[in-house]
């Protein structure tokens, strides 16, 4: 094996350069404009860690303590910034552990790069430690993955996994090098300098949007369902647009929530069966034209295909719609771009001539939404939509990054967050639904928007799986408030066993950890908030300082108060068919 040191890294700009494997792909990275790189060492990438540790000036090595987490992390950055995200892990457990995060980015359309380091060559088959066919174990869960096998060929392998993992539909892409290739010394030919980060900036339009506007004209009642795509596309405009030419309510999936203001009076809220509200529901259910945006239109996004139902005419704005004719199988495609082909149809749209009639059925529906009524919350607990609204009130003039864990958070996030302006500032990872991931990617988000606040919500199943990241969020300074709804159970599937395994619980009462106390251990200032006042002050110091906080609130149980799931509700109406997922 040939081995050199960064120091004999030679060559311009655009010139062959010579150096270690290793060397080579930071290189590529910095030329890629990679500036944070999550990640843990292990030992078959130990010689990419000395390239790194000679580049520290150039990338910021973002030490995560699972790499699972890591990949959160890097999943919450390129949501945020609307970049690639780039997470780095080493063979065996490592490249096992970060699977469970890149299923997720997978599933929610979200571009990173993972780069694996490898076994030996000439040690595969060979039973060596760590061993694993990493191509086979990464097929699930991204969308290509690149076996370098020569220290050449590491340049172009970034820049074809950056093109694939941001073009098209985004998603997690791996490059996959072995420890020797990296230790070897070769020669390549580098790409100037350019950001590879984002998507292409080729805007694809659809061949024919013709039959979609003819279809939309002519509605009785036309709405949007918005999706996590719209945030990638950033086509706030033409979403706003679109719905006053139309007249057109305009629901979001959870993904897509804050795709268009509250104060918009075409805004319906978060349709679906996870923190769904009825008014959004019913329109969806209602409509004969819906115009499906940047989702896959899945049953937990459409209440089991009921809103819209499959007798509505149903167009797939995406740049894969085949995704959402799985659901919708009826449905009018049109590939592309979401802010191109919304600009295109509203190029072709005539004048639709509604007046106020529909505006003004929207505002009288939104009058005749009443919430339920919440439970009386047991003694020592507080209400969780209390809780929302009073971390909204204190927080929301800082322009927060939201991040939200599965479970409790989600529906009351869905349901009770408003959304001021149009933007992506609530992260909700809905593709998979992962539990432990708000506390992780609250370092992504906090690292990725330096010094704007970032409140995570998780709970108390979730803080057992991501706690370790406390010390993360403490090692880095990050000015994260994190606040944890504790109900003392995995209160999501203990709910389920409620409502239809005739209250049979089994498996779903750990227990109890003193979150505050490892909080601190971990070096946060902690408490467990006894009021909502008490919350509320607490909120405002850490704001007020710019320092991180973590928050354990007791909350009822979601048997004894039920959040936002319509499916939940039928159930204690009677209706105890299972939604289907």
């Amino acid at each position: 094996m040939n081995t050199g040191t960064a120091a004999e890294l030679v060559g311009t700009p655009t010139d062959t350069i010579t150096g270690r494997g290793a060397d080579l792909l930071v290189e590529s990275l910095v030329r890629a404009g990679v500036r944070e790189l999550f990640g843990l060492p292990g030992d078959t990438g130990v010689v990419l860690y000395d390239a790194l540790h000679r580049r520290a000036g150039d990338i910021r090595h973002v030490l995560a303590r699972d790499e699972r987490h890591a990949a959160y992390m890097a999943d919450a950055y390129a949501r945020v910034t609307g970049r690639a995200g780039v997470v780095e892990v080493s063979s065996g457990g490592g490249v096992t552990y970060v699977v469970g995060g890149l299923g997720e980015a997978l599933a929610a359309g979200v571009p990173l790069l993972v780069i694996t380091s490898d076994i030996h060559t000439g040690s595969r088959g060979g039973g060596a430690l760590t061993e694993i066919d990493q191509p086979a174990l990464f097929a699930a869960v991204t969308k290509r993955t690149f076996v370098v096998t020569d220290a050449a060929e590491i340049p172009g392998a970034v820049e074809d996994a950056l093109r694939a993992a941001t073009s098209g539909r985004p998603g997690p892409v791996a490059v996959i090098v072995p420890e020797d290739v990296l230790d070897e010394k070769a020669t390549a030919e580098l790409s100037p300098p350019r950001d590879r980060l984002a998507a292409p900036a080729v805007r694809r339009p659809a061949a024919d949007v013709s039959p979609a506007v003819r279809a939309l004209e002519s509605a009785r009642r036309p709405a949007l369902l918005v999706g996590g795509g719209a945030h990638f596309s950033r086509c706030y405009a033409g979403i706003a647009a679109l719905a006053d030419r139309l007249g057109a309510g305009v629901a979001t999936t959870i993904h897509g929530k804050g795709a268009i203001a509250d104060d918009s009076p075409w805004a319906l809220g978060v349709a679906g069966n996870n923190g769904g509200s009825a008014l959004a529901n019913e329109y969806l259910a209602a409509s004969d034209v819906v115009l499906v945006v940047g989702s896959r239109a899945n049953a937990t996004d459409t209440d089991s295909f009921t809103a819209p139902p499959r007798s509505a005419t149903v167009i797939a704005v995406d740049v894969d719609p085949s995704r959402v004719l799985r659901n919708y199988p009826d449905a009018l495609p049109l590939a592309g771009d979401a802010a191109t082909v919304l600009d295109q149809i509203l190029t072709d749209l005539s004048i639709v001539d509604t007046g106020a009639t529909r505006r003004d059925d929207i505002a009288a529906r939104r009058a005749r939404t009443t919430p339920e009524t919440p439970a009386v919350a047991p003694p020592g607990t507080l209400p969780v939509g209390e809780v929302i609204a009073a971390l909204a009130d204190v927080i929301a003039d800082a322009d927060p990054i939201v991040v939200v864990d599965p479970g409790a958070p989600t529906p009351a996030v869905a349901d009770g967050w408003p959304v001021r302006e149009a933007g992506r500032r609530i992260v909700v990872p809905r593709g998979h639904g992962p539990m432990g991931y708000a506390i992780p990617a609250a370092v992504g988000a906090a690292v990725a928007r330096p010094g704007r606040p970032v409140l995570a919500l998780t709970a108390d199943g979730s803080f057992a799986m991501s706690c370790g990241e406390l010390e993360t969020i403490a090692r880095l300074g990050l000015p994260v408030i994190a606040v944890q709804l504790t109900n003392h159970s995995l209160g999501w599937i203990k709910m389920l066993q409620h409502l239809y395994q005739d209250r049979r619980y089994f498996g779903v009462d750990p227990g109890p950890i003193d979150a505050v106390a490892v909080a601190r251990a971990c070096g946060l200032s902690a408490a467990r908030p006894e009021s909502v006042a008490d919350l509320r002050e607490r909120v405002r110091t850490a704001l007020r300082e710019n320092t991180a906080l973590y928050l354990d609130v007791e909350v009822p149980h979601m048997i004894d108060a039920v959040p936002q799931v319509p499916a939940w509700h039928r159930a204690l109406s009677g209706d105890r068919t299972r939604p289907v997922y």
